[in-house]
């Protein structure tokens, strides 16, 4: 299901309404921003949250309006966790949890271990350990004296983008396995060529090509011979969204029916998550789950809010915004996101 543009603006009118009647006043709030400091094998993480604090805008590459270390006060009570995209930083999705504050939501974004834009020295390793670091940041929430008095961690909402969205989808049952890995590269290598290899080169067209895939496949084939499924389930997890997911790894039967209520915001003009081999067959596997919002014209890119400046090279390609796409339009899909978890996680 496409959700249209005019769907998009009822759904902010939704999340508004939402954020006033449900959260005590949280959506006319600032939106705090602080750091729960690295503990043992976790690292900080950013909580961002409603606040009676002033908000003014910050320095640094993304001048953020945010009340920083303001002083946390109750929105609706309840906690969604931010699982981000490998390389990735807490401020990337700055927008998206502006929507979840006004209505009412506190927001945390762990910094995944070896995966982030400070270290991205084993991405394959985190993508096992991400899931239990989402469990220990909702631990870590109940623990931080200034949000255990403001929450209830009974039904948490997940929302995760690109890598993230690989966690998001096991959190919400699915089952994966790097020979799936193996398998989907070796048979769809040069169509999914920035999946299976990341951005450290691409495919030209060039006489290079036929070597680049020789030794993609030669590495791959070597390091991702493991059968065992993987998964991980957190009782608390009560909602989840991913967006522009890395899937094509999964047992699609294992996300025919989710343990919880699961959504997708998906771009059509991804070209480092190609739709066909990764949202779209989430999309046909699970007969339950929403497609909150399809971007006809948006890329990989567009679900980070705001782009991180200076990018360069091939990471830069798969993250621009294509021609045409107007990045006005994620507000009222940020805003559809928010509605969401209104629904399944507010009485």
């Amino acid at each position: 299901m496409t959700t249209t543009r005019k769907g998009w603006g009822r759904g902010l009118l939704a999340a508004m309404a939402l954020g006033l009647g449900l959260s005590g006043g949280a959506a006319r709030a600032a939106m705090g921003m602080t750091e729960i400091a690295a503990s043992g094998f976790d690292g900080p993480m950013t909580v961002y949250y409603p606040s009676d604090s002033p908000s003014r805008r910050g320095a640094g590459p993304f001048a953020l309006d945010v009340a920083a270390d303001g002083r946390p006060v109750r929105g609706n009570g309840r906690l969604v966790v931010v699982t981000h995209g490998t390389g990735a930083s807490p401020w990337v999705y700055a927008d998206q949890a502006r929507a979840l504050v006004d209505a009412g939501f506190v927001v945390a974004l762990p910094l995944h271990r070896a995966d982030n834009y400070l270290d991205h020295s084993d991405a394959q390793g985190a993508l096992e350990r991400r899931p239990l670091e989402v469990s220990r940041a909702i631990d870590r929430m109940g623990e931080d004296a200034r949000f255990a008095p403001l929450l209830s961690l009974d039904q948490v909402g997940v929302y995760g983008m690109s890598a993230g969205g690989h966690t998001a989808l096991t959190l919400a049952g699915g089952r994966w396995s790097y020979a799936n890995f193996r398998r989907h590269c070796d048979t769809n290598l040069a169509a999914d060529f920035q999946f299976c290899v990341g951005v450290v080169t691409q495919l030209t067209g060039g006489m290079l090509d036929g070597l680049k895939q020789w030794v993609a496949r030669t590495i791959i084939g070597w390091r991702f011979a493991d059968e065992t499924s993987r998964g991980h389930e957190d009782p608390r997890i009560a909602a989840v969204v991913a967006a522009v997911p890395a899937a094509a790894i999964f047992d699609m039967a294992s996300l025919a029916t989710p343990r919880v209520p699961l959504a997708l915001v998906t771009a059509r003009q991804d070209r480092w998550l190609l739709p066909r081999f990764h949202s779209d067959r989430v999309l046909q596997a699970c007969g339950s789950c929403e497609q909150l919002a399809d971007l006809e014209q948006g890329g990989h890119g567009a679900y980070l809010s705001p782009l991180p400046p200076g990018l360069s090279g091939v990471l830069a390609e798969m993250l621009a915004d294509p021609p045409g796409f107007d990045r006005a339009v994620m507000t009222a899909v940020h805003a559809k996101v928010a509605e969401f978890f209104c629904r399944r996680l507010l009485p």
